[in-house]
């Protein structure tokens, strides 16, 4: 009888997440009939999420049904990045007339993902030695904690050299598959250089692909203010007050740090080297930072990510399709500049050890090179991390004593990745005459593909 009642039970409180999210999706789906635009239908589902996650936790009811919904979205999601990634980098570069300007435009490229990286980096430490977070804060080791292992510089290369590029495609390693596709794109240069006639079909292929995939994408994408719904009910359910209490400084110091960067910075350059106004430019990539936001994800992001950069801010495709999936894997300002600063402070604080300005100068010089060396390695916020406290030699069990509100941050720290990328899209694509600044400065936000009727 006990069984009985437990399952009946959990079958209720199942039966509460289920009717919730019917509701939830009725209502956004009537707001779509209306033609109620994009961003405001992720905005409210991303306000309805909060409301119904603290209801949930409140009333301690199972959220697994409306999890269920927000997994299938990422899934969704996910299934279109190995294919997104390796066809428009493809078709990028490929419709390059020469290889000059994949220098260029690579150098400016990395040389944004790089400065920024180190300038949040600072910030991150700024912030960090004026909030002091960890003061105070008396925690043991979890008895389970391993330090994630520090891949060394020959294993990286290794890592990222594609050995076998349809294994490497369905283990989801991006960077090796993107390798890949670069090599085939230079050949495909060279040949039709000599040779138009013998890579016409090629690129008459790509092309086609890349139609499709748009299309696919635009499908998933009218899915983003149901996905957005689920996800933020499930995480502001998941994580009660006392989490929050305990490690409130290191969220505290962490958004912060993401907030300056974000408006300090990213409005900077978007203000003064591409001379727009950046309250236009948040406006108008708004759904990325949403969609980053919710689901913790650069590469789920890439796909939203994109068609804003080619639809809203009205960058070249050719410019976008080549910073998008490079920005989803090399581009760290978050997870490897502001994270592994405040950690380190954290960590000196908890255990109180002293640093110095020697200690403070090879942070932000190790944040960058290991920005560097992640790219492509699952976790790249941990791995930072890890590399800058081993190089300070500060204890690892840091990392394990914030690990209770990461995910938290986690959500801040990729809507800053993503917004980096959008950001150097815009910067590299203006200095190449590639940016309609008029198109860009029109009333056109929601007469795009991310409006819809689903």
């Amino acid at each position: 009888m006990n069984i009985d009642n437990n399952l009946l039970s959990a079958i209720e409180t199942n039966w509460y997440g289920f009717v919730a999210s019917i509701f939830v999706f009725a209502i956004l789906f009537l707001l779509a009939r209306k033609r109620i635009g994009f961003g405001t239908r992720v905005l409210i589902g991303l306000g309805i999420g909060l409301i119904a996650g603290i209801f949930f936790q409140y009333f301690d009811l199972e959220t697994k049904a409306i999890s269920t919904f927000g997994s299938i979205y990422v899934s969704l999601i996910r299934m279109l990045v190995i294919p997104l990634v390796f066809v428009l980098v493809l078709n990028s570069i490929s419709s390059l007339t020469n290889l000059e300007y994949l220098r260029k435009i690579g150098i400016k490229t990395f040389a944004w993902f790089l400065g920024t990286t180190g300038i949040a980096s600072i910030i991150g430490l700024s912030v960090a030695l004026l909030f002091n977070p960890g003061q105070g804060i008396q925690q043991d080791v979890p008895a389970d904690f391993a330090a994630r292992e520090i891949p060394t510089f020959s294993q990286v290369i290794l890592d990222l050299v594609p050995s076998n590029p349809v294994n490497e495609a369905a283990t989801g390693k991006v960077v090796p598959l993107l390798i890949f596709a670069i090599f085939l794109a230079v050949a495909i240069i060279k040949i039709g250089s000599k040779k138009p006639e013998a890579v016409k079909p090629v690129r008459d292929l790509i092309e086609s692909l890349t139609l499709i995939l748009h299309q696919v994408v635009k499908f998933i994408i009218r899915l983003t203010p149901y996905g957005v719904f689920a996800l933020i009910a499930g995480i502001t359910a998941r994580y009660g007050w006392e989490t929050l209490q305990e490690l409130g400084s290191v969220i505290i110091t962490s958004y912060v740090a993401m907030i300056i960067h974000f408006v300090l910075i990213f409005g900077g350059l978007v203000l003064l080297v591409a001379k727009v106004n950046p309250i236009r430019f948040f406006r108008k990539i708004y759904p990325t930072i949403t969609v980053a936001f919710t689901t913790r994800s650069s590469y789920a992001t890439l796909p939203v990510n994109l068609e804003v950069i080619t639809k809203r801010l009205h960058v070249s495709p050719r410019i976008a399709s080549f910073i998008a999936p490079l920005g989803a894997s090399v581009n760290f300002n978050a997870c490897g500049g502001i994270w592994p600063a405040i950690v380190t402070v954290f960590t000196a604080q908890v255990f109180g050890i002293d640093l110095n300005w020697t200690d403070y100068i090879t942070l932000v010089l190790v944040s960058i090179i290991s920005s560097i060396g992640v790219a492509g390695v699952p976790g790249p916020a941990v791995i930072s991390t890890t590399v800058v406290l081993t190089a300070l030699g500060l204890p690892l069990e840091g990392i394990a004593i914030v690990a209770g509100v990461e995910a938290l941050i986690d959500m801040g720290r990729t809507a800053v990745n993503a917004t980096g990328t959008a950001v150097t899209a815009l910067l590299v694509a203006n200095s190449e005459g590639e940016f309609d600044r008029e198109a860009f400065n029109s009333n056109d936000d929601e007469d795009d593909i991310l409006v819809g009727t689903v």
